[in-house]
């Protein structure tokens, strides 16, 4: 048996620069931050000559060719295995929640084939296969920060080339910097999952249609990617947190359906307890909330929070990526 893991992550500033609507035309910037929630994928050689898969649902087939799940099929088939093999898998996070849960998957899953091969490929590879699989073949609307942050872990700098090239900066951050900001986010669940597909194909859509008016926020947010990265390095924290707000507020324009009165209430409600800045992570529509607050007023912004109903969540930075956590494949 095989097991291997990848994180999901947070988006920290530029996230949607990814795009193809856009970064294949003005090129795209991102800051992403690996943490520790992952996705688990065990892959084991199975006695039988078929295939069984375990996820929110089970499927037992004789042939990749009919797996219903679509990244399952997807990677088996990019992996040439035909059969004989038992896959399952277990998340850290919901799935549509923002947190890029599903390349996460898709890194995960294409670490433990090319494992279960005898195959240990570097970052840049697993990056490149799972946005091959979710762009290319499966069609998904999404940018490929998701897949490059999971494979190469880290809080890494993102550049996206309109040649569909990625460049990955580990920033080298000081122990402190790193102590800081794990301090002063705060992560709540709002308790809506959502598919991303939806806000992203509207938000591709204001871009193409809207051009001037979208594309120009589009070039503020990957400004604010460039300062997030500046802010970092520099340590300057408290900083981060007021960019936050005006991410949000030029994110918030982009599509009608990321947000809608019920999110935009728990955003008031923190900032108004103290929070200095926040976002939806991913997409939008709901998910996950990440939040800039001093510590003096955490306490007020939790509890204004745990009483809309919000969930928080505990974390810390990754700085592994995907990894193979144990391989008892022997034939």
């Amino acid at each position: 048996m095989i097991v291997s893991r990848a994180p999901v992550r947070f988006s920290l500033g530029g996230g949607g620069t990814d795009l193809p609507s856009y970064s294949r035309e003005h090129g795209g910037f991102v800051v992403a931050a690996a943490v520790d929630k992952f996705v688990n994928v065990c892959v084991a050689r199975r006695f039988q000559n078929n295939i069984r898969l375990a996820y929110s649902e089970s499927e037992i087939v004789d042939s990749a060719s009919q797996v219903k799940h679509r990244i399952f099929k997807a990677a088996l088939q990019m992996a040439g295995i035909e059969r004989g093999l038992e896959l399952h898998s277990l998340a850290d996070v919901p799935a549509n929640t923002g947190l890029g849960s599903s390349s996460s998957f898709t890194v995960a899953l294409l670490n433990g084939l090319h494992a279960f091969k005898r195959e240990f490929v570097p970052a840049e590879q697993l990056a490149r296969e799972a946005c091959e699989i979710e762009i290319d073949i499966l069609k998904e609307p999404i940018g490929k920060q998701d897949q490059y942050i999971a494979a190469y872990g880290g809080i890494s700098a993102l550049t996206f080339h309109p040649d569909g090239h990625v460049d990955v900066e580990r920033l080298p951050l000081r122990d402190e910097v790193i102590d800081d900001l794990e301090s002063s986010l705060i992560i709540y669940y709002s308790g809506v999952e959502r598919s991303a597909s939806a806000v992203l194909k509207e938000q591709q859509k204001t871009i193409v249609e809207n051009k001037n008016a979208a594309v120009q926020r589009m070039h503020r947010i990957k400004e604010l990617g460039y300062e997030t990265k500046r802010i970092l390095l520099s340590g300057e924290i408290d900083t981060y947190g007021e960019m936050l707000h005006e991410h949000w507020t030029n994110k918030r324009k982009l599509a009608s359906n990321m947000a809608d009165s019920t999110i935009d209430e728990h955003y008031e409600t923190a900032r108004k307890a103290g929070a200095i800045g926040g976002k939806l992570m991913g997409a939008g529509g709901g998910g996950f909330f990440m939040f800039y607050v001093r510590p003096g007023d955490r306490r007020r912004v939790h509890d204004a929070l745990h009483a809309r109903g919000l969930r928080p969540m505990r974390f810390r930075f990754d700085f592994d990526g995907a990894r193979i956590m144990a391989n008892f494949h022997r034939s």
